[in-house]
Parts: C-alpha cells; structure tokens; sequence
C-alpha cells in the first residue's frame, strides 16, 4: 500500500508547488488555446493560499500533489455560489499517479467543507482530464452547469452536496 501524507502549505513550498502545477497540466498543452498565459497562471498556484488553503500530499517525504481549499463566502469564481465550499487546482506529479495523491487530496477539501459547515462543495475540471473527472463521479460529484472556457477548453461545474 502506498502511503500519502498530507500537510498544510507554508511560505517553502511555494517554487515546489508552482512547478507541480505546471507538471501537472503539460500533458494538456495543446488543448489549451494560449498555452504560455495559462501556463504563467497555473505556474502561480502557490498564489492561491492567500484566498484559501494549500494541502500538499507527499510520498517518501517528496512533494507528488497539492490543491487548494476555499471555504464558504471566501472569495471565488463568480460561476460558483457564494455560500459553496470549493477546490482548485487539484495536481498531482504525472510520475506519482495512482498512488491515490488526488482521492486523499480531494477528500480532505471535503472533510474541511464539513468542518466549516458548507452543504454543498463544488469544483470545476474538464473532460479533457480524464482520470481526475472519473475520480469525483465516483467520489458522489454530479455535473451542474457549464463553466466559461479556459484559453478555449470546456469546463464543467460538479457538486456534491455535503450531509453534515
């Protein structure tokens, strides 16, 4: 059994998770319209802990995925509700997949929706991911609604309702 550890982010690992992020979606950098601007984008996700919460997962005491946490009324998307728990940006290392990174990584955004009393908790991915998006189907997330595109990629709001 592999074994993922996760920790909050602090100030370090902001170079560490930046790079993971842009590892993360290169496989996908031709589907996107503007590849260097949403690579300078994704390349900032660190950026993301100052609207939310970092959780990084480690195996071997090595960095292999990491996602970011957005509680209830804190700011976010416009296309998700204000009152939603939300994830962003959920990457794992390419060489670390299927040692269950994205599941634990994913599960603990939901027990901090619960945490913070959240009744829904939502995320946006694409079809173009196809291991994340089977992976929150299976985890109980239903399509609600499309999303903007991003530098030309379709994107779908999922939720799934949280019982307390």
């Amino acid at each position: 059994m592999h074994t993922i550890q996760l920790r909050d982010y602090s100030p370090n690992d902001a170079s560490a998770v930046d790079l993971l992020a842009v590892a993360a979606f290169d496989e996908f950098k031709n589907a996107y319209t503007d590849w260097p601007n949403f690579k300078t984008k994704i390349s900032a996700m660190s950026s993301l802990s100052t609207s939310g919460e970092l959780i990084l997962a480690e195996h071997q005491s090595r960095l292999v995925g990491a996602v970011a946490y957005i509680g209830p009324h804190k700011p976010k998307n416009e296309f998700f509700q204000p009152e939603w728990s939300i994830m962003r940006m959920l990457v794992v290392a390419p060489e670390a997949r299927g040692l269950g990174a994205g599941r634990a990584l994913a599960e603990e955004c939901l027990e901090r929706a619960k945490r913070d009393n959240a009744t829904v908790f939502a995320l946006h991915t694409s079809e173009l991911m196809s291991v994340a998006l089977p992976m929150y189907q299976r985890m109980g997330f239903k399509w609600w609604a499309s999303a903007p595109l991003i530098h030309g990629v379709p994107y779908g709001i999922y939720i799934k309702k949280i019982n307390g």
